[in-house]
C-alpha cells in the first residue's frame, strides 16, 4: 500500500445524533452563538479601528483576537448548522483536511496572542516608565506577524503528516467538523508519529505558553499590589482579570481535550470541548473585553453616544 494513496472522496460528519426536534433547537440555539460571535468581535474590531483612543498595542493585539475568534467560528460553524438541518451531512476529503488545516491554524494563532498580550500587560503594569519604547510599533508588528506565520508553520506540519497517510475508512467522523483527532481514525495505518507530534504541538503550544502566562501574571500581581493608588490598582486588576478569564476558557479547554487522559466517553468529550472552542470562547472575548476593560467600554460608549446624537 503506497503512502500517498486516498481512497476516500467523501465522509460524513455524524454530529450530535439526537432527534430532530433538539436538533431544530440546537440550530437556534448555535446560529445565535455564532451571529453573537460575529457581532461582538466585529463591534470590538470597528470600535478599535475607528477609535484613536485605543490605537495602543493592547487593543491593537485585542484586534488580532477578534479577527482569529472570527475566522475560527467561521471555519467550523456555517458547516455545522448547515449539517442539523440536512439530511445528506456529507463533506468532500479536501475541504475536510482544509478544515482541520485552518482550525490549528487559527487555534495557534489564539495561544500565540493571548501569550503577547500577557506581555503586553507585565510590560505596562510591571514597566510603565519604559512601555512605549519596548512595546513600540514596530516590536508590536512583528509579534503580531510571528504568531501568525509561526501558527500557519505549525499546522502545515500536522497537515503534511496527516495526508502521507493512505485513508480507506471507515467513512465516517463522529465529530460535527474535521477536528485533528477524528480525522486521524479514517487512517488505515499507524498513526503513531502523528499522534507524538501532536503531543510535543500540545506541550510547546500549550503548556509553554501557559507557563509564560503565569509567571507573567505573578509578577504583575506582586506589582499590583506594590500600587499606591487606588484606582490605578483597581484599573489594572479590570484590564488583568478580562485577559485571565480568556487564557482560562481557552487554555483549560485546550488542555483537556488533547493532554488529559480520555474520559470514557472521549468522542463526546471532545464535541462538549470543540463548542467552547468554536462557539462560547469566541462569543465570549468580545463580552469579556467590553465589560471588564476601561477603555473599550468608554470607547463603546462615545460610539453609542455619537449616533445618538446623530
Amino acid at each position: 500500500m503506497r503512502g500517498n494513496q486516498t481512497w476516500i472522496t467523501e465522509v460524513t460528519l455524524l454530529g450530535f445524533q439526537t432527534d430532530l426536534a433538539v436538533e431544530c433547537f440546537l440550530f437556534g440555539l448555535f446560529f445565535l452563538f455564532y451571529f453573537f460571535t460575529l457581532l461582538g468581535n466585529g463591534v470590538i474590531l470597528g470600535i478599535i479601528c475607528l477609535d484613536h483612543r485605543l490605537h495602543t498595542p493592547m487593543c491593537f493585539f485585542l484586534s488580532h483576537l477578534a479577527i482569529v475568534d472570527m475566522s475560527y467560528a467561521s471555519n467550523n460553524v456555517p458547516k455545522m448548522l448547515a449539517n442539523l438541518v440536512s439530511k445528506r451531512r456529507t463533506i468532500s476529503f479536501i475541504p475536510c483536511i482544509m478544515q482541520t488545516f485552518l482550525y490549528l491554524a487559527f487555534a495557534h494563532i489564539e495561544c500565540l496572542i493571548l501569550v503577547v498580550m500577557s506581555y503586553d500587560r507585565f510590560v505596562a503594569i510591571c514597566h510603565p516608565l519604559h512601555y512605549t519604547v519596548i512595546m513600540n510599533w514596530r516590536v508590536c508588528t512583528i509579534l503580531g506577524a510571528a504568531s501568525w506565520i509561526l501558527s500557519f508553520l505549525l499546522a502545515l506540519v500536522h497537515l503534511v503528516l496527516i495526508l502521507r497517510l493512505p485513508f480507506c475508512g471507515p467513512h465516517k467522523i463522529n465529530h460535527f467538523f474535521c477536528e485533528i483527532l477524528s480525522v486521524l481514525k479514517l487512517a488505515c495505518a499507524d498513526t503513531t508519529l502523528n499522534q507524538i507530534v501532536i503531543f510535543a504541538a500540545c506541550v510547546f503550544i500549550l503548556v509553554g505558553p501557559l507557563c509564560l502566562v503565569l509567571v507573567s501574571y505573578a509578577r504583575i500581581l506582586m506589582a499590583i499590589l506594590r500600587i499606591q493608588s487606588g484606582e490605578g490598582r483597581k484599573k489594572a486588576f479590570s484590564t488583568c482579570s478580562s485577559h485571565l478569564c480568556v487564557v482560562g476558557l481557552f487554555f483549560g479547554s485546550a488542555i483537556i481535550m488533547y493532554m488529559a487522559p480520555k474520559s470514557q466517553n472521549p468522542e463526546t468529550q471532545q464535541k462538549i470541548l470543540s463548542l467552547f472552542y468554536s462557539l462560547f470562547n469566541p462569543m465570549l472575548n468580545p463580552l469579556i473585553y467590553s465589560l471588564r476593560n476601561a477603555e473599550v467600554k468608554s470607547a463603546l460608549r462615545r460610539a453609542l453616544w455619537k449616533e445618538r446624537s446623530a
